[in-house]
């Protein structure tokens, strides 16, 4: 037995499985449970955090999602970005998805549910709600957390780099008029300053220091101590990030979610259908494109997971706080985590199918 334990903690050790990514889906779930428990107990901490906002951006948030993808960003070694530029097809295969198929999607799956499915439960006006919610997240692609899932994934950090600036481009000039259209109105105003703070925030940040660290690294101690020492130190510092930033997500929204058990359950059925049928049709995509690994995952990673701190406050500007709508994009962050954590693991045991693609 203990032959055995030494054994499996040697080959942990070796495949970077360490206690926090072994048990991650845990440490989300007690995240979650410990930012609503402070919400409802002790109020002061997001009253106190909800000083500190600019145009919706929290800026403690911010902070954490610093922390998120500062190791991704370190890792971006940027002559390689002009070398992805020359390989379209994972840019093209990302692109259609999240913006030919995933917004309609969404519509399509979410009024089935809410119109049909649910109607015994739900009244007319609040089944609309929940499907406008619904729609300001399927419209709105990943941005920072993606940044996560390829580390996950050991995606390439260059080519997630490039595949999110592309996303964030589309994003301004596409969130709107997809809203609109599918919400049938055509006053839908999406807040620009939000929009283009948070992509400043929660990306050029973090990305110019990232650019920053590792030139003044390098040029101190070199290439191999900054590949095999300097970046490893940040080991673990995403997942710390991630979890930070739901305890804080959770404390502001666990009233809500406490005072509507039954339609987090209702709202999460389709949204959680949505990524699956996303995730495998971007995952697909790639095989039959013959996409190596590294790329095919974060691809597939990119349309499946939403800019949902995008969603949520242009979610508040149209529909108000205590709204249908902004409770469904708060169940989008809800059951998102859990669910991409999963997707994760399956593209990690799936690996092998990939092998053997180049790009």
């Amino acid at each position: 037995m203990k032959d055995s334990a030494s054994k499996e903690k040697v080959l942990n050790k070796k495949s970077g499985i360490g206690i926090w990514e072994r048990y991650l889906s845990l440490w989300v779930a007690l995240s979650m449970i410990i930012g609503v428990v402070l919400g409802q107990f002790i109020p002061a901490i997001p009253n106190f955090l909800s000083q500190f906002e600019y145009y919706n951006v929290s800026i403690p948030t911010a902070i954490l999602i610093w922390l998120m993808i500062f190791p991704m960003m370190l890792k971006i070694d940027f002559s390689s970005i002009v070398n992805a530029t020359k390989k379209p097809k994972g840019l093209i295969l990302t692109t259609a998805v999240n913006w030919l198929i995933k917004p309609f999607t969404m519509y399509a799956i979410s009024a089935f549910f809410f119109l049909v499915v649910f109607r015994p439960f739900l009244s007319p006006e609040l089944a609309n709600e929940y499907i406008a919610g619904a729609i300001l997240l399927g419209a709105a692609p990943c941005t920072a957390m993606v940044f996560v899932w390829s580390e996950l994934t050991k995606g390439d950090p260059a080519y997630t780099l490039l595949q999110v600036s592309i996303n964030d481009i589309i994003v301004l000039f596409l969130y709107a008029p997809i809203a609109a259209l599918l919400l049938g109105i055509g006053n839908v105003s999406v807040p620009i300053n939000t929009l283009l703070l948070s992509i400043f925030v929660f990306i050029v940040i973090p990305l110019v220091l990232g650019i920053v660290v590792r030139k003044k690294v390098v040029k101190q101690k070199g290439d191999h101590y900054f590949e095999k020492e300097f970046v490893n130190k940040f080991d673990g510092t995403t997942r710390i990030g991630l979890l930070l930033t739901l305890v804080i997500i959770f404390s502001f929204q666990g009233e809500r979610i406490l005072s509507n058990p039954f339609h987090i359950l209702l709202i999460a059925v389709p949204l959680i259908i949505q990524n699956i049928v996303i995730f495998f049709l971007g995952y697909g995509g790639a095989k039959a494109c013959k996409l190596p690994f590294s790329i095919a995952a974060p691809a597939a990673m990119v349309g499946t997971s939403n800019f949902f701190e995008l969603a949520v406050a242009v979610s508040i500007a149209l529909f108000g706080l205590n709204s249908g709508a902004t409770l469904a994009t708060v169940v989008g962050v809800l059951v998102e985590v859990p669910v991409m954590l999963l997707l994760v693991k399956f593209s990690n045991k799936t690996k092998h199918w990939f092998d053997g693609y180049e790009y």
